[in-house]
């Protein structure tokens, strides 16, 4: 298939968490369009099943600082750079405020934030050196606010919002460019076994047709679908109450 003239042929892109879901999909789009593309995440043989002899695979753990260094070496060698680091990587499972459990928050906390810590330890250096690069960061929509059932969840994007806003601010003058992606619900194996309502969800394909679009416009954010981008960013100025009573009451529903 010939590349499409959209500015990503010859391109250089690192997608961490790219065994399925949005990473695969947005793996294979930047393929076919032309790119150089590098994948990783846990799961080899899914790796080699999207890469189809079209990509670099290089498997890692993203808790793993060292894997995530060494991993980040074997990029620069298999595909130079690369001009575009993706972050793909996820962890989410539903919560029990009333029955607490540390270690599923801190497993969320380990994958969702300081696995994105990992990665900008091996990326942001050479890019800050190059004076040049673009970090894509997948965060969600369930950041904007509190959600009952997504503490853990919930508060690890929320970070990310927070964190990616504020990296985009500092590395401005290094050239260096930051995109935030906030997607609403995507079908995908992270969300396969939600037993609630799942309102506006896409598939991986159009996630990452949305992303691809917004990276061609060149977004700093990059928010999808329109309805619940609409529907959360009304919901970041209800009041603290209102809002309360609200997730609480959706809560209850997807508990019957």
């Amino acid at each position: 298939m010939r590349a499409r003239p959209d500015g990503f042929a010859g391109r250089s892109f690192w997608i961490v968490g790219a065994s399925s879901g949005i990473g695969a999909a947005l793996a294979r789009e930047f393929s076919r369009r032309g790119a150089e593309v590098a994948i990783s995440a846990r799961r080899v043989d899914d790796l080699l099943d999207v890469a189809r002899d079209e990509m670099a695979v290089v498997p890692c753990d993203v808790t793993d600082r060292t894997a995530v260094l060494a991993a980040a070496g074997e990029v620069g060698a298999s595909v130079g750079g690369p001009d575009v680091v993706v972050w793909s990587a996820g962890y989410w499972d539903r919560f029990d405020a009333a029955a607490w459990d540390a270690d599923a928050f801190a497993r969320h906390v380990e994958v969702n934030l300081l696995g994105l810590n990992n990665l900008l330890a091996a990326v942001l250096p050479g890019m800050v050196r190059a004076r040049g690069g673009h970090l894509v960061a997948i965060a969600s929509v369930a950041g904007y606010r509190g959600l009952a059932g997504a503490e853990a969840y919930g508060a690890t994007k929320a970070a990310q919002l927070n964190l990616l806003e504020g990296l985009r601010a500092a590395l401005r003058r290094y050239g260096v460019r930051v995109t935030t992606v906030s997607p609403g619900f995507v079908r995908t194996p992270m969300t396969r076994d939600n037993d609630f309502p799942m309102p506006f969800i896409v598939e991986p394909e159009e996630a990452a047709l949305a992303i691809v679009e917004g990276l061609r416009r060149r977004r700093t954010e990059i928010v999808f679908p329109l309805p619940m981008a609409i529907l959360m960013k009304t919901a970041r100025v209800l009041p603290v109450r209102a809002w309360a009573a609200l997730s609480g009451r959706a809560a209850g529903r997807g508990a019957r």
